[in-house]
Order: structure tokens, then sequence, then C-alpha cells
């Protein structure tokens, strides 16, 4: 962020009910008694969000400890999510831009479908400071971003608006990255934006629940959500205007947003009413102790939920089941000419044997895939061959196969093994997905 100086609680019934009054009260219209009218937003798995933030920490780890404008760190930021959304079937563009003598990137990432004359965005700025790793401020925002995005994608989600996702470049040095996406908008498609909902340092450590008062929809969506989880909230003061919506407000986009606090001190109040201690917000804001170690999951978590809950409930649309899918999102590494790794999937729930065309979604990120044997091997061991060094020179195998898997069982451990039979080139498991009919 550019400014100056419990246990896991899921969404309860109220959650759902408030849904349905703030979409009701954002398309004019009277909610439906049919709870099928408006789809549910999914719970944003805090473990996937954390290893995004993992992998954020490792990027900075290789590049200088930082992931700032113009370093390496921040490309190979902007590359990793990409990465992640072009897999999930995004369409991405990588938007440059010139600030201080170097090249910044802002990264674009648009859902297929949805009313283009009506666009809902939600984005966070996605460098660091130089003298950190940035992992709260803004790789907290980025990654459950990230992780919201990709949910839409697994989810079979349908929306009435069409859904863009940003991520920024540049904002620690006056939010230039989102003032050049703003500025490069023709006036028509400013107009189309129907709001633009910001996420700058959403896992604070000794956090506070403060919410955008600007949008009056937005903020009521993201209040009622809270509200129904049972958790105060206030407005948020200390970076209001210092971060990207500023750029939307400043041209007439309807914005809002989340935030956990930064340098500011949490006052006695505060503390009685969320906990924690009297101190800064975010002790280590841009300094070098902003790393995986300064993050507070339970902010983090019920920050991701409601930013699910607020791009569901402001876009308006339906979700259609893909089949039971199980998948597995965690990275692993492959190693170069190495041992074999695998990705598992604990499948559960499915009576009988496995389909006779059994999908299996494969992501895995490599700089050469000719070197790569993939199995998909199923609970007793039996392994069948999906890719066994083909493809040449190119690069990644993301496919969907198909497996007569009809003689296994289908619950158990089904595993995707990996294995690098050839020196020089790198990857790692992106996902592995299997859906039951």
């Amino acid at each position: 962020m550019n400014i100056s100086v419990p246990r896991r609680v899921t969404k309860a019934t109220a959650v759902a009910a408030v849904a349905a009054l703030a979409l009701a009260g954002l398309t004019g219209t009277t909610a439906s008694a049919n709870p099928a009218a408006a789809a549910a937003a999914p719970d944003i798995p805090l473990a996937n969000v954390k290893q995004h933030l993992t992998d954020l920490q490792s990027i900075a780890t290789a590049n200088g400890g930082n992931r700032a404008h113009g370093r390496t760190g921040y490309k190979a930021s902007i590359d990793f999510v990409k990465a992640k959304l072009d897999a999930a079937g995004y369409t991405t563009t990588v938007q440059q831009f010139t600030s201080g003598g170097s090249t910044g990137y802002n990264l674009i990432a648009d859902w297929p479908g949805g009313d283009p004359n009506q666009v809902l965005m939600a984005g966070s700025h996605l460098d660091s400071v130089t003298s950190g790793p940035g992992i709260n401020d803004n790789g907290s925002g980025s990654a459950a971003v990230l992780e919201t995005a990709l949910a839409v994608a697994r989810s079979g989600y349908q929306p009435t608006k069409h859904l863009r996702f940003g991520w920024w470049g540049a904002e620690e040095l006056g939010l230039v990255g989102s003032k050049y996406y703003v500025s490069q908008l023709p006036t028509t498609e400013r107009s189309k934006l129907s709001g633009y909902l910001n996420f700058d340092m959403i896992g604070s450590p000794n956090p506070g629940y403060f919410v955008y008062d600007d949008d009056p929809t937005i903020e009521t969506t993201f209040k009622n959500y809270f509200a129904g989880l049972g958790v105060p909230t206030e407005i948020e003061t200390e970076g209001d205007g210092r971060s990207d919506h500023a750029s939307f407000k400043n041209v007439g986009v309807p914005v809002g947003g989340l935030f956990t606090g930064a340098s500011r001190v949490k006052s006695s109040a505060q503390v009685q009413k969320w906990g924690g201690t009297a101190t800064a917000f975010d002790r280590c804001y841009h300094s070098s102790c902003d790393t995986t170690s300064n993050i507070n999951d339970t902010a983090l978590d019920r920050n991701s939920d409601a930013i699910a809950h607020a791009v569901w409930t402001l876009s308006g649309g339906t979700t259609t089941p893909p089949g039971k899918v199980f998948e597995n999102t965690a990275d692993v590494s492959i190693p170069d000419n190495g041992a074999a790794v695998t990705s598992t999937v604990d499948v559960t729930g499915i009576t009988g044997n496995a389909p006779s065309a059994l999908k299996v979604d494969v992501n895995i990120v490599h700089t050469y895939r000719g070197d790569l044997v993939v199995d998909l091997v199923a609970p007793d061991g039996s392994a069948y061959s999906l890719s066994n060094r083909s493809g040449g020179s190119a690069d990644n195998i993301v496919q969907t196969f198909t497996v007569n898997a009809s003689s296994e069982v289908a619950n158990g451990a089904w595993k995707l093994r990996v294995q690098d039979k050839a020196s020089a080139d790198t990857g790692y498991i992106n996902s592995f997905k299997l859906t039951f009919p």
C-alpha cells in the first residue's frame, strides 16, 4: 500500500441471506425465494491463498529480497500469476508502461462470458517496496484475488456481468500502473465498468476489519458479509484514496474494498472490538520483515471469503457444477533429471468404480515438456500413461486427458506422478484435478 507513515469461520446461513438482499438492491429487483436463483460464492481455501504467498516469498528470495517495480522479482511475480490464470482459461493481457526509467507491468485477466457492457472488476497491486518481499503489502491482496479468480474457473460460474481481474505495477511509486490502465481505457470502456473492488493489505498480523466507504452498494455488500460472521467493521481511513481504487474513483467508476491496517496503532477500543494489541496493525509495514510470517491467518481467510462473496453477489449469475471435482492446487517442484514426484487427490463419496471416461486435468509448468513422463496412479498402484516424453521442445503440459478407469475402485488416493528424464530444464506441477460425472 502506498500510504504515509481464533479459529476458521465459514459462511453462515445469515451470510447467504444478506447476499440475496444485496443482489436485489444492486439490480433493482426482488430477491427470489428460489435458492438456485443466485449462485452462492464458494469458500476460498486458505491453504491455497497461503501457497500463493509462499510462492511470492520464494520469488522475492530468489530476486534480491523484493518484488519491486523495475526489479526481476516483480516481473517474475507477473509471470507466476499469469501462468496460473492462463491455465485456468482466462484471457490475459500484460500491459507495459514506463516509470522512473524502468518498464512496469500490469496484468489483466478476463473471464469469458457475461455482459460486456457491464464489467465488474477486482484488483490489487502486485509490487512490493524495495526494502522487503511485500507479503502482506501486497501479496495478501494479490493472492486472494488470484484464488478468487481461480475459484470462478473451477466452479463453473457463469456471471451475468463480465468479470475482469487486475494486478497493478508500481503502486508503491504513486499508483502508477493503475493510473496508466485507466488512462488507456477509452471513455466508452470506462463507462462499462459497473464497479472496481480493491484489496490492499488484507492479512495484517494485528488486524482490523476496515471497509471502504465509497460506493454505497459495494460498501453494504462487504458490511453485510462481515455482519453475517458476527465481525464488526469500521470505515477505512488510514489509506483512503492512497491505493489503486483512487485511479478508478477519479474517473467516476464506483469503487470499494477491504483493508486490515498498516502503520497506524490499534486503539484500545479497537483491541476490545477485534483482539490483538495496542500496537501497529502491521509492525513490518514497508520493512524487510514483511514475510510469510507477517500474516494473520484468520484475517486472510475472512477477507478472502469476503472477496469471493462480493464478486459473486455483485456480478450475479449461476453455477453449473462440472461433476464431482477433486483437485490439488499445491505446487510440487519437479527435480531436473531426478526422481518422480506426485500430487495427490483423495477421492471420497463416490459409489463403486471410477468411470470409463475419467476426466483428468493436468497443469504442469515446465520449460521442455519432452523431458516429462506423466502417469495417473490409481489407489491400488495401477498406472495409466498420460504423456511419455511427448511434445518435443514445447513448454508446459496443460491438457485434459480421458482415462478408462472403470476397473478401479473410485474412492482412495489418486496420484499424478511426474518424472523429468533429461537435464537442463525445470518446472513444477501447478495443479491436478479429477472430475467424476
